[in-house]
C-alpha cells in the first residue's frame, strides 16, 4: 500500500522539485536588498558593485539541483539514488545560501554605499529574497522526498538506453532472407530470377 502510494508521488515531487529549484534559480539572481532612504536611492547602479544585493551562491546551487532533478528522471539504480543525493545536497546549499544571505548581503551593499559616502542607509529585503527563502525549503522537501522514495518510484526501460549498451538482437530468420534480397539487389543482381547457370 505504501510502496503503491509512493509510486505514485513520483510525478508530484518531481514538479516540486522542478518548479522549486526554478524559483530559486531565477531570485538567486534578483535584488534581494534594496536601500530605501533617499540619498541611497540617488546613489547611480554604476556605482555599486555588479552584485550589490544578490546572492549568485543560491542560483549556482539551485543550476545543480535543477541538473540532478533531470539526471534522477532519465537514470536507474544506484547512479539515481547517489544522483539524488547529490540534489539533496544542492538543495540544502541553496537553504544554507538563503540563510546566510540574510545578512551577508545586507552587509555588501551596505558596504558598497559606504564606499560612495552613504553611511545611513535603510536596507530592507526584498520580495526575491522571500521567494528564494520558500523555494529553498520546498525544494529541499522534495529532495528528502525523492532520497526516501526513489527505491519505490517507475524507472525507465533499458530500451531507452544507449545503442551499443546491450548486445544486438539476434535477427529473426524471416528478415534475414529479405536482408539478402536487398543486398542482391544493391549488387546488381535481380533476386526473382532464377540461379545463375
Amino acid at each position: 500500500m505504501a510502496e503503491r502510494r509512493h509510486r505514485r508521488s513520483f510525478g508530484p515531487v518531481v514538479l516540486l522539485g522542478l518548479a522549486s529549484a526554478t524559483l530559486v534559480a531565477v531570485a538567486g539572481n534578483r535584488t534581494w536588498v534594496v536601500a530605501d532612504s533617499g540619498s541611497a536611492r540617488d546613489v547611480s547602479s554604476l556605482a555599486l558593485s555588479v552584485d550589490a544585493g544578490k546572492m549568485p551562491a543560491a542560483t549556482a546551487m539551485a543550476l545543480v539541483l535543477l541538473a540532478s532533478w533531470g539526471v534522477v528522471l532519465v537514470t536507474r539504480g544506484r547512479v539515481r539514488r547517489l544522483v539524488a543525493a547529490l540534489g539533496f545536497l544542492a538543495a540544502l546549499g541553496a537553504l544554507v545560501s538563503v540563510v546566510v544571505g540574510w545578512t551577508s548581503v545586507v552587509d555588501a551593499l551596505r558596504s558598497d554605499l559606504a564606499s560612495v559616502g552613504v553611511t545611513n542607509a535603510e536596507i530592507s529585503h526584498t520580495g526575491w529574497f522571500w521567494a528564494a527563502a520558500v523555494g529553498a525549503a520546498l525544494a529541499l522537501l522534495a529532495s528528502v522526498l525523492a532520497v526516501a522514495w526513489l527505491p519505490d518510484w517507475p524507472e525507465m526501460g533499458s530500451r531507452y538506453d544507449a545503442p551499443g549498451a546491450a548486445p544486438p538482437p539476434t535477427p529473426d530468420p524471416e528478415d534475414q532472407s529479405s536482408l539478402e534480397l536487398w543486398k542482391a539487389m544493391d549488387e546488381g543482381r535481380d533476386p526473382t530470377s532464377g540461379p545463375a547457370e
